[in-house]
């Protein structure tokens, strides 16, 4: 009988078309992948792949056993992990994609009291700006907003992404405090360069009574990360439009102040993604119900609201 092992070696190069691509996502070598999976060609007395310096390729006898075994390797794999222990405990390596400043301010407060309560889960987080492939590079789970929703991988909303203008209260000491958003104009802007398009992000600010404008802010520093923008800010080199996760902790503290606090722009919902599977290993499910659970009991949909002012 095959290894899951050798099966899973084999499904994941099929779906990526490398062995070195299956090894990042199964924490392996690209070495143990490939014996893995030559393994698997002995055993089955067949040949699963054509092999080049170059591509990685299925045969006829590999896409035919390709189709047969992958759509019951996930629900194997969450089987085998939910029976791990005796008491079915959630088991394993957790692995989660979250922006840093995100994940260092709302999410790593939570791990001590989630590991005690899960000692037999590992954590694996990675904390980038960045939307992570969730499929290809073996995520558990990611949390962010604007993700593209791949087969296989679903959303759910824990708060909104809610953009709103701040700035220093040494910075606005002695200016005009704007009574618009159009009155922006008139101060220094700290403003986002994105890094896949190159432009500048401009914002239109709404407010509860379905009233839009412009915020036209001055281009007077130019950075492409809102951490970055956020500490611009609190330095006081200008004002800078940032989500409100990103602006609580310093508004707060009176570091910063919001402007015009009646008016906002909407970016999206802050999501959690992970895979969609018929058996989701008890692992996902422990940290999806958690941290939904821990924005519930924060009230952290509410706080970062910028339509409540």
């Amino acid at each position: 009988m095959e290894t899951l092992a050798n099966l899973e070696s084999f499904v994941r190069s099929a779906e990526l078309g490398s062995f070195s691509a299956a090894a990042r996502q199964l924490g392996l070598t690209p070495a143990a992948v490939s014996r893995n999976v030559a393994l698997l060609e002995k055993n089955l007395g067949t040949r699963l792949f054509h092999r080049s310096t170059r591509k990685l390729t299925l045969t006829e006898s590999g896409e035919r056993f390709a189709l047969g075994v992958r759509e019951h390797l996930d629900g194997l794999q969450s089987a085998i992990s939910d029976a791990a222990s005796e008491r079915g405990e959630p088991v394993g390596v957790l692995k989660v994609s979250v922006a840093l400043a995100f994940g260092m301010e709302y999410l790593l407060p939570l791990l001590p009291d989630f590991m005690q309560r899960y000692p037999q889960v590992r954590i694996d987080w990675q904390f980038d700006n960045r939307q992570v492939d969730l499929i290809a590079e073996g995520f558990d789970a990611a949390i962010g907003g604007g993700f593209e929703l791949s087969q296989g991988v679903v959303a759910r909303t824990l708060a909104p992404a809610h953009i709103i203008a701040v700035a220093s209260p040494a910075y606005m000491k002695g200016r005009r405090k704007p009574a618009t958003p159009e009155d922006l104009a008139d101060l220094d802007g700290i403003v986002m360069r994105s890094a896949s398009s190159g432009r500048i992000r401009q914002w239109s600010l709404r407010n509860a009574a379905g009233a839009v404008q412009q915020a036209p802010l001055r281009h007077h520093l130019v950075l492409n990360d809102p951490a970055a923008m956020t500490r611009a800010a609190v330095l006081g080199l200008g004002v800078a439009m940032i989500a409100v996760p990103d602006a609580l902790p310093y508004l707060d503290s009176g570091a910063l102040v919001r402007l015009v606090p009646k008016w906002y722009a909407d970016a999206g919902p802050i999501s959690l993604y992970y895979a969609s599977r018929t058996l989701m290993p008890a692992k996902t499910r422990a940290f999806v119900d958690y941290l939904v659970d821990a924005f519930q009991q924060r009230r952290l949909a509410e706080r970062f609201a910028g339509s409540l002012g």
